[in-house]
């Protein structure tokens, strides 16, 4: 670790990119190596294409798909729009209603509130105390005209796990589509959609130590699902998104899967075992609170809330640690974290609220050293 760099307890925003993965993207980016446009029929473009189909089967395989119904995006936000805007426009006659969930990521809650002033009809459901979705009072909101459900898999600030699978089983019975946000669950926990096949499927490479700028939405064939491309040009991806591929991205992406696909499973021991030993290490601090039940949230996530303490002095105590209060997306915004408030959290437990994450990298000093430094910060008074 650099002298004076913050310890890293912040992967749930993103992830620093993978060695191996950079090694590929590095080799696709230069002279000697596939630069080539991908729809060129020289060799260059040849070379570029068979990476890319390569990364795609790397990405359906870590779903447990084909590779068919993976279609590349320039993130989770784009396939989020790609989805929901997509699937509206492709049945028209369906009907205007759409149901979501408070607690999702603003690149949902935000298409959501712009399709309001198209004519569009949202219900916005509340979550139980726990942060999950209520299947008995989904079913009741579904109506004769809803024509999709979107619901997250892993709310990224609690680290909350939805049961997609009971949620599937309802919008099925109901002839009804399911689009699910995966940016916080894909190459953390095990998604198979032969065993759960949901409609839609949105995620970031950025969030499992891949590059930014690349993501993907599945597009699901049983029923197969009908979208509107929202981007128009030369017809990549099956006509559903515009654009010159992005070899060295993609490359970085498929090769980020394969190693979810083999390091997952120890990983998230280590990561569980990291995340028990920061909270048994830092849980005597008075006045602190885990905000979830522990057993329904995935590893890498701890959300606590430090009672009575303002923002401005939580920043004060914790530096020399890069954390976050909420969504990386919303840093900028003085609201209190609109998942904790939906939760039934006060504005003040909200605003005294952090997320921690833990990744890959992270290794037993940093854990040691941060317990330490929290424990000296708030330890002998000083939470009175």
């Amino acid at each position: 670790m650099t002298q004076n760099r913050p310890i890293y307890l912040d992967y749930a925003a993103t992830t620093p990119v993978d060695p191996r993965v950079a090694e590929k993207m590095h080799y696709c980016l230069a002279l000697e190596g596939p630069f080539g446009n991908s729809t060129s029929h020289h060799s260059f473009g040849q070379e570029a294409r068979q990476l890319i189909e390569g990364a795609r089967e790397a990405v359906a395989h870590l779903l447990q798909t084909v590779s068919r119904n993976i279609i590349f995006t320039s993130g989770a936000t784009e396939a989020n729009n790609l989805a929901i805007k997509g699937i509206v426009a492709g049945y028209p006659d369906r009907g205007k209603h759409l149901i979501t969930c408070r607690t999702e990521h603003k690149a949902v809650l935000d298409v959501f509130r712009y399709l309001e002033t198209q004519g569009y009809s949202v219900t916005y459901l509340d979550p139980k105390p726990n942060g999950l979705v209520d299947c008995d009072v989904l079913n009741s909101t579904i109506r004769a005209d809803t024509v999709l459900v979107s619901i997250m898999h892993v709310n990224n600030e609690t680290g909350v796990i939805q049961d997609i699978n009971r949620i599937l089983q309802t919008t099925r019975e109901r002839g009804v589509f399911l689009h699910v946000d995966a940016a916080q669950s894909l190459g953390k926990i095990a998604i198979n959609l032969q065993q759960l096949p949901v409609d839609l499927l949105s995620f970031s490479a950025h969030k499992f130590y891949g590059p930014k700028g690349i993501g993907g939405l599945y597009v699901g064939d049983s029923p197969r699902v009908r979208l509107v491309s929202q981007s128009h040009g030369g017809g990549q991806e099956r006509k559903l998104r515009a654009g010159t591929l992005a070899t060295h991205q993609i490359v970085g992406m498929g090769e980020a899967c394969r190693l979810a696909a083999e390091l997952m499973s120890d990983e998230n021991r280590k990561i569980q075992q990291f995340r028990d030993q920061f909270w048994q290490g830092i849980g005597s601090v008075p006045g602190l609170y885990l905000n979830t039940e522990e057993c329904s949230v995935v590893p890498h996530i701890l959300n606590v809330r430090f009672s009575g303490l303002s923002k401005a002095v939580l920043l004060e105590r914790l530096q020399g640690l890069a954390i976050s209060f909420a969504s990386a997306c919303n840093t900028l915004d003085l609201e209190p974290s609109h998942v904790l408030r939906a939760m039934g959290y006060s504005e003040e437990e909200a605003r005294s609220s952090i997320r921690f994450s833990f990744g890959r990298f992270t290794t037993e000093f940093e854990i040691q050293k941060a317990i330490t430094l929290i424990r000296e910060r708030f330890i002998g008074g000083l939470c009175e």
